[in-house]
């Protein structure tokens, strides 16, 4: 495979290196998947590893898989379904031909969905996806070690022809018929045009491996359910820098931004917050100081995410998944609930349903192009609360990013980027790094973060951080 050495420019963004997985396309095109080499010092689960596996494991020609054009959203990609039963078992052809037009429902005329199959996309008129941004919030989530659920992800190609001939002109002529699919269509207008005349998209090594015989992208998957104005903000402001300060105005930012104790911080949030009818609608009669414990961990990981690789559509695309968590054996102890209100009698009666967050949505970030809206409406110099783990880790990346150190050299040949975006990563770290060290040095960052110890406890005494991270 395409490869680089620290130092010298990247050849082409299909320029990745991992465990490889090949597979031969009915035309005789030789796919890869790729499972990422570990960033340095990342904490990966024996479910990220078999995610990983599974992912790379799916041959999309097997006649128990069908592939369909996603026409929802905003962005193009491809749905892989796993059809070994149901009323379409094991018939690719015509589960590809009558299921795909039913959109998301397609979804309930299969066995459930394999993964889904994201590409760059960024020609006027789209709404701009990058497909090794998925990649960036994976592995460096890891490394962080976070809290917030961010899905695994692996890098695919798959032959241009059985592409545009299975998913992309299907999805130009599905997503025609939905106006409100503008985007979208728009997306699928250009990839089909583009696997007709790669040189009609530009840059073509964004799209398309170096022999123009493959298009690329991730493999990835997105569990969960969309939150209401409670996470995602009211967005009453419109896109951009507006709906960005509506999102600072929900309970778990507000306080994060509260310099104050943590319960009194958490309070203080919500009662702000509840002065917006919508997002008092939406927050509902009851939310635990347990659910705020754990939205300000997750949200704070956002924005230090978010302002890294320069995310501009962030806002909205906030999802999460309900868990039951209490006390046994004086330990926290969970398990994913079957729905999302109480009454499963598999957990003790005092169980606590949660909303756990889930970071789907990752595909805006990366390029130098995109607007970091974290950054232009200072959402990282805002807080005032944040995990001393999490702060650690990111001075020793900062650290190691400006000597050249070994997730460096993992970032500048793992993922494919050109070295601007490895050099906007490497700025990003410094400048978020500075900002919270300042604020930790003027002594207005509480390091209480710990939403385990606050289940347990009923609250965190703050750690005490060296601001240097020495």
């Amino acid at each position: 495979m395409l490869a680089s050495t620290a130092g010298s420019p990247l050849l082409a963004s299909d320029a990745v290196e991992g465990n490889v997985t090949e597979f031969t396309s009915p035309q005789g095109v030789i796919e890869r998947c790729v499972r990422i080499a570990a960033i340095p010092g990342g904490e990966y689960s024996k479910g990220d590893l078999k995610d990983e596996a599974s992912y790379c494991g799916i041959d999309l020609y097997a006649s128990n898989v069908a592939l369909c054009p996603k026409t929802w959203s905003t962005s193009p990609g491809m749905m892989v379904y796993d059809i070994s039963g149901g009323p379409y078992s094991n018939d690719r052809a015509e589960f590809e031909r009558n299921a795909c037009k039913e959109g998301k429902s397609a979804g309930r005329l299969s066995e459930g969905d394999l993964a889904k199959f994201k590409v760059t996309m960024n020609a006027k008129g789209t709404s701009g996806t990058f497909s090794a941004s998925p990649l960036l919030y994976y592995h460096f989530s890891r490394y962080f070690d976070m809290t917030v659920k961010v899905p695994v992800s692996v890098w695919r190609t798959m032959d241009v022809a059985m592409h545009a001939s299975e998913v992309a002109r299907p999805g130009l002529a599905i997503s025609g018929h939905n106006r409100s699919a503008r985007m979208n269509h728009a997306g699928w207008q250009h990839l089909v045009d583009a696997e007709v005349n790669p040189s009609s998209y530009s840059p073509m090594d964004d799209i398309f491996t170096a022999d123009r015989k493959q298009i690329y992208g991730v493999l990835t998957s997105s569990p969960g359910h969309r939150y209401g104005s409670e996470i995602n903000g009211t967005r009453r402001s419109g896109w951009g820098k507006g709906q960005n300060f509506d999102f600072q105005e929900t309970p778990a930012f507000l306080a994060l931004r509260r310099d104050a104790p943590l319960v009194e911080a958490i309070d203080a949030g919500l009662r702000e917050a509840r002065k917006d009818g919508q997002i008092n609608r939406d927050l509902g009669p009851d939310v635990p100081r347990e659910q705020m414990a754990y939205w300000m961990r997750e949200i704070s990981e956002i924005v230090l995410l978010d302002f890294i690789f320069s995310q501009q559509d962030r806002v909205g695309n906030i999802d999460f998944t309900p868990y039951y968590y209490w006390i046994e054996n004086g330990k926290l102890a969970h398990k994913k609930a079957k729905h999302h209100e109480p009454g499963d009698s598999s957990v003790p009666a005092g169980a606590m349903l949660l909303r756990r967050t889930n970071l789907n949505d990752n595909d805006a970030g990366g390029r130098v192009a995109y607007a970091n809206f974290a950054k232009s409406t200072q959402m990282l110099e805002k807080l005032r609360h944040f995990d001393g783990k999490v702060y650690a880790r990111l001075i020793a990346l900062d650290r190691d990013l400006q000597n050249s150190g070994p997730i460096y050299q993992w970032l500048a040949s793992s993922l494919g980027l050109k070295e601007a975006e490895v050099a906007q990563v490497v700025k990003n770290t410094r400048l978020a790094t500075a900002i919270l060290q300042d604020s930790c040095t003027a002594g207005k960052l509480h390091f209480d973060l710990n939403p385990k110890q606050f289940f347990v406890s009923g609250d965190v005494t703050p750690e005490e951080i060296s601001c240097d991270g020495t």
